[in-house]
């Protein structure tokens, strides 16, 4: 049963026997991935809703892996107790639903060493929440799944210089990196902030406010880094 790039980027970012939570669980793909290949020697996959947690109840019984992979039925990082796992993933849902998952439950979140999150949308206030709650990034990637970019975060605990308003936007390890999706990544970044602007400049009003100045300012410097 091989992954997607998009879930494989994550599996790759899962340090070697790690006691990982994969939250909101797709199928048991990524769990069971990591339990064969041996990234964790302990995996509690869950989802809130029961259709995918029963899909990912029949794969486990086709790979013979019930007994090393707990299905647990609940929201995000509820069903978690304090130093149960050292690793949470998230993936396929939005940067802000993820920020208020991670805070409704602080006693487990501030246990665990590595965050691991594929954001549908919203990277730029996943990253700044990361760096305001004691978190930093320290690797990240993109991967490419039925044509769609798609931007996965590790973050570890600790406070590190917090990154300039350009780098949230695009990922302060992906620029350092420069993977070869990079180009395209800015490219797309580029084309939403600019239909932002485009939005914004129908009002006046609009045109005089703080985030209006944000947008042009952050439009230059994607421009300024399309060519490195």
């Amino acid at each position: 049963m091989g992954l997607d790039d998009r879930l494989q980027a994550l599996a790759d970012f899962v340090e070697p026997g790690s006691r990982v939570a994969d939250v909101g669980t797709d199928h048991g793909y990524l769990a069971i991935e990591l339990i064969k290949s041996g990234k964790a020697d302990f995996v509690i996959a869950s989802d809130k809703n029961s259709g995918p947690l029963e899909a990912a109840g029949r794969s486990l019984k086709m790979e013979g892996l019930t007994e090393k992979i707990t299905l647990r039925l609940g929201d995000g990082v509820q069903v978690l107790k304090p130093g149960e796992v050292d690793t949470v993933c998230l993936a396929g849902m939005g940067g802000v639903l993820m920020t208020e998952i991670l805070a409704v439950r602080p006693e487990v979140v501030e246990g665990l060493k590595y965050l691991i999150l594929q954001p549908m949308n919203g990277a730029e206030e996943l990253r700044r929440w990361l760096y305001r709650n004691g978190w930093h990034i320290v690797d990240e990637a993109l991967a490419v799944d039925d044509g769609r970019i798609y931007e996965i975060i590790k973050a570890e605990q600790g406070r590190k210089r917090y990154p300039a308003p350009v780098e949230l936007l695009i990922g302060p390890k992906l620029w350092e990196k420069k993977p070869p999706l990079l180009r395209h990544h800015i490219e797309q970044l580029l084309f939403q902030q600019k239909r932002v602007a485009s939005g914004m400049e129908k009002s006046p009003r609009a045109q005089k406010t703080k985030k209006y100045v944000k947008v042009l300012e952050l439009i230059k410097e994607l421009e300024g880094r399309l060519y490195w």
